[in-house]
């Protein structure tokens, strides 16, 4: 069984989503019950909520939303991941509220949205460095091209527990392997980092990617991470944009069919609960 940490739901009607105006593809309701039904015939059997860039004012709002889904009978939601302004002076006040909502595992905010200069901020990393106060995790969605930096943000937090989303979003489509692979390896070497392996169908070519062009960058991500710092995400629904949730979970499995029934275990689902803590699943 599967447990997805990375699931955007995309409710328009609710919270306002700025960018997906500019991806045609995805800008569209995904409700949780649309993924449930995936999620049941696929073998996912718990998930995270991965915030969504939702406008700043929403961020709240999403929260609220997410716990009133968990809170349905049966929810496979047992945590999220909020959206979060580091860059902001009041970012510990935000903090002192998020622990008070037990759903809030981590936070996450979307590094090539903005200008390089917002995470190499003081500020910012000041306030990163708070996350580990209250045990809560930060996830890095960069592009490739912006390892160095993330490398940057790692070091300057050295207790802080830091998730890579999307194998450090390679580029796939154009075959663009190294620097990636090297600068990889350099992440994989901070202790407090753990690669997510989530969704990365959807940076291969849309129309005609293989199993052969996935791959490389699979196997190199667990060779440089090591099956106890990897965990599973389907990145739902932006993996739509490389063949949809059924698409990747079946290359998931078949990636890893040679593996160990322990190495499929960490990277299934294990290495997730033991993160986060999360009990009776």
């Amino acid at each position: 069984m599967l447990f997805d940490t990375h699931l955007h739901l995309i409710y328009p009607n609710k919270i306002a989503y700025p960018w997906l105006s500019e991806v045609p593809a995805l800008n569209s309701a995904h409700s949780y019950e649309d993924y449930e039904i995936q999620a049941n015939r696929l073998g996912i059997e718990a998930c995270f909520h991965m915030e969504v860039d939702v406008l700043e004012n929403d961020i709240k709002n999403e929260t609220a939303l997410l716990e009133d889904l968990s809170s349905q009978p049966n929810s496979k939601i047992k945590g999220i991941i909020s959206a979060s302004r580091p860059e902001h002076h009041e970012f510990n006040e935000f903090l002192m509220w998020a622990s008070q909502t037990s759903l809030i595992k981590g936070f996450r905010r979307v590094l090539h949205v903005v200008p390089d200069d917002v995470s190499q901020n003081s500020l910012f990393r000041e306030n990163i460095k708070l996350l580990s106060n209250y045990d809560f995790t930060f996830d890095i969605c960069a592009r490739a091209d912006q390892l160095p930096i993330v490398i940057e943000l790692i070091d300057s937090c050295p207790n802080v527990q830091f998730i890579l989303d999307h194998c450090g979003v390679p580029d796939i489509k154009n075959g663009f392997y190294s620097p990636w692979a090297e600068q990889m390896k350099d992440v994989a070497k901070r202790p407090n980092v753990i690669a997510k392996i989530s969704g990365v169908i959807a940076y291969g070519d849309a129309d005609s990617w293989a199993l052969s062009d996935i791959k490389p960058y699979f196997d190199h991500t667990v060779d440089v991470f090591g099956v106890d710092r990897i965990i599973w995400g389907s990145d739902s629904p932006v993996c739509n944009l490389g063949g949809g949730l059924a698409t990747w979970v079946a290359l998931t499995h078949n990636l890893t069919a040679e593996w160990s029934k322990y190495e499929r275990n960490c990277f299934y689902n294990e290495n997730a609960k033991k993160l986060w803590t999360i009990e009776g699943i």
